[in-house]
């Protein structure tokens, strides 16, 4: 008898085990896959996305998610794994597309192809490390293109580094350096506080701050005294302190504000970064100042697009919109619309009669910035490592397209009017020629001279 007890509990305790390690089974295939009939039919039922020109940048095929126009635009598609979007808009509109929801963009695939284009060529060609351009329309804050280098691929996505995946023009921050000087003299002729032809005293350099202050320095040689317009063409430092001299530290900080900078874009679902302003309590004059050349804040590809854009629409702020039907209910009057105007007649200037051969297209009037900025290394700036910036639109008069430009960590001609002035340039030439657009001026080349 005490023989079948033991037998019998031997039984239940191997039918036990059994069981266990069925169940361990059955957990382990929900954790870690679904078979392969269950994947087949979550990827066959998920939504198609689109480019607003009816392109198909992602759709479900044999059970299999591909990605017909390959790199174009990968950093924004993003992609899928065996169930679910792991990055872009696959997984900012999982929920959507799992459902069969199709998805369509604002991007126009033949401005995305040149912007991608422009960097391809030029990044590598200064040896840099990354570049992102951000294309608007101008009245709509439509994106039109958001384009990062290096390329990636969603079909071969494993193959990829992680920051090749990254959506740069939307989630990486760095300083805008000088392109904010068109903003903050908008800002100021607003405010009645200057006006195009005010003059300054311009030397090479300049102490400000009192007792805890610091020495800003130009970089471009320039006449001892400038105007305003003059203060954009040499990009000066020092005449930049001036125009905001009288501005309150509260005014400026909040005109950044209403531009865009340090608060999160209003794009639903949609990943961004906010960049940075510094807290009112940590203003100074000499934060005030740097703040005026931009130094001291941060920005991305995104924000400072949808600045610019403000002078490009009238004074009119736009909180720019990546998928149809989304976002973009932001509105709201930064400027009076003769002073955007004024302002981009003074950005047309800085190309025409600075940098026409590196910004500017022979009869067609362009408008727009550089910016060189240093990039801060364990809290200090560094001497070696650059963003090459530019922001600004197209035609001048009557901008139907605003653009921005950053690229990284150039090796060697890493001025904004060296690299992210012809990126703009030759993006600019790509959309005007689709526009068929005739020249309606004739531009006279100059030598360049604006570094910043």
């Amino acid at each position: 008898m005490e023989v079948k007890i033991r037998n019998r509990s031997r039984l239940m305790q191997l039918l036990a085990l059994v069981m266990f390690l069925t169940l361990v089974w059955a957990y382990a295939q929900l954790e870690w896959g679904m078979p392969q009939g269950v994947k087949r039919s979550v990827v066959q039922a998920r939504g198609t996305i689109l480019s607003s020109d009816g392109k198909v940048l992602a759709r479900s095929v044999n059970g299999k998610r591909i990605y017909p126009q390959g790199k174009l635009a990968g950093q924004v598609v993003g992609m899928m794994g065996e169930t679910e979007g792991l990055e872009g808009l696959e997984f900012a509109y999982n929920r959507s597309l799992e459902t069969g929801q199709n998805l369509t963009l604002t991007i126009d695939t033949g401005v995305q192809a040149a912007a991608e284009a422009a960097l391809a060529r030029a990044v590598p060609a200064h040896q840099a490390e990354y570049g992102s351009v951000v294309v608007l329309e101008t009245r709509t804050g439509r994106v039109l293109a958001a384009a990062s280098y290096p390329p990636f691929d969603p079909n071969n996505w494993r193959t990829f580094d992680q920051g090749d995946r990254r959506n740069r023009p939307f989630l990486d921050v760095f300083e805008p350096g000088s392109t904010i000087k068109g903003l903050v003299v908008a800002a100021a002729l607003n405010e009645g506080l200057t006006t195009p032809t005010t003059q300054y005293d311009t030397p090479m350099r300049r102490y400000i701050g009192g007792r805890w202050g610091s020495t800003i320095n130009d970089a471009v040689d320039h006449p001892p005294t400038l105007n305003t317009q003059g203060v954009l063409r040499y990009s000066s430092n020092v005449g930049m302190s001036h125009v905001v001299e009288r501005f309150s530290n509260e005014k400026l900080r909040s005109y950044l504000t209403q531009y865009g900078f340090g608060t999160y874009v209003d794009m639903p679902v949609v990943s961004t970064a906010k960049g940075k302003l510094q807290p009112l309590r940590k203003w100074d004059d000499l934060v005030r100042t740097t703040n005026a050349f931009g130094q001291g804040m941060s920005s991305t590809v995104l924000q400072l697009a949808s600045g610019y854009n403000v002078l490009a629409n009238d004074g009119l702020y736009l909180s720019p919109r990546l998928v149809e039907g989304s976002g973009g209910t932001d509105r709201h009057a930064v400027l009076r619309p003769e002073v955007a105007r004024t302002t981009r007649t003074m950005l047309q200037a800085v190309i025409e009669e600075g940098i026409p051969g590196k910004a500017g297209i022979k009869g067609y009037e362009l408008a727009g910035k550089t910016g060189t900025a240093q990039v801060v290394i364990d809290r200090k700036y560094s001497s070696t490592i650059y963003d090459s910036v530019f922001a600004g639109f197209f035609p001048a008069d009557a901008p139907r397209v605003t653009v921005a430009v950053m690229v990284h960590g150039a090796k060697f001609e890493h001025h904004g009017s060296q690299l992210a002035a012809p990126i703009f340039r030759d993006i600019a030439a790509q959309v005007l020629s689709s526009w068929g657009a005739v020249p309606t001026q004739a531009t006279a080349a100059q030598p360049a001279s604006d570094r910043p």
